[in-house]
């Protein structure tokens, strides 16, 4: 092989990380805090339950029950709501998810009885059932099977991260904020995760593209580029 051919391939080959260096820091920073997002209104129930089950006289049985009707929405849900993604777009309906689940998860503060209870948790499985495997099928409009597993990777660190910080967040939401406003500390916990959903939810609708082709950030060569790779 030529010293030009070499030269050759070696640009193209930084031109090709370059670009999907680009692509990386513009999509994953903003995926990333949504699913923190999303892990934390999971899995708050949890940590409402150390108040919440005692001042409702909610059993662990019933709590149980009500933490698991998540799963059920989540379930039945998940695979339409891909379906849907690919034809509205993944912009508007990424948004729609984290939208409606705030809502929803704020609207867990009302809760007062066990049917509410399950309702609301079904209901929530339903809003998120397809934020993760509908960023997994986003991802795949821009990253070839070669580059997608450590985009991947990366996206998932969220979880970790949620861990870390959704313990101590949560509980100094219900002990700080007991009683404030006449508020129970278990309401205010899923208030106040409630609202940074709808709120990168908005951002998602205005700063999220919906593939390559709709990337002003991307010149055409780099958009045809990726498009061509996937």
């Amino acid at each position: 092989m030529s010293a030009d051919n070499l030269t050759n391939q070696s640009t193209a080959s930084a031109a090709e990380d370059a670009t999907y260096l680009k692509v990386t820091w513009r999509l994953i920073p903003l995926l990333l805090i949504c699913y923190i997002i999303a892990y934390l209104d999971r899995v708050n129930v949890g940590f409402a339950k150390l108040q919440m089950a005692g001042e409702l006289g909610f059993s662990d049985a019933v709590y149980g029950l009500g933490a698991g009707m998540f799963f059920i929405g989540y379930f039945f849900f998940e695979v339409p709501s891909n379906i849907i993604l690919h034809r509205v777009g993944a912009r508007a309906w990424i948004a729609r998810i984290m939208v409606t689940w705030g809502v929803i998860s704020g609207g867990m503060m009302f809760i007062q009885t066990e049917t509410q209870f399950y309702v609301m948790r079904f209901l929530l499985g339903i809003a998120e059932a397809g934020f993760f495997p509908g960023i997994i099928l986003y991802l795949t409009y821009w990253f070839p099977g070669s580059r997608r597993t450590k985009v991947i990777a990366m996206f998932m660190t969220a979880i970790a991260i949620s861990n870390v910080i959704g313990a101590p967040v949560s509980g100094a939401i219900m002990q700080y904020m007991q009683g404030m406003g006449g508020l129970r500390g278990w309401e205010w916990l899923f208030l106040l995760e409630g609202i940074p959903s709808v709120i990168v939810g908005l951002l998602v609708f205005v700063f999220l593209p919906d593939g390559p082709r709709h990337a002003e950030w991307l010149d055409e060569r780099e958009k045809n580029f990726i498009v061509q790779q996937v």
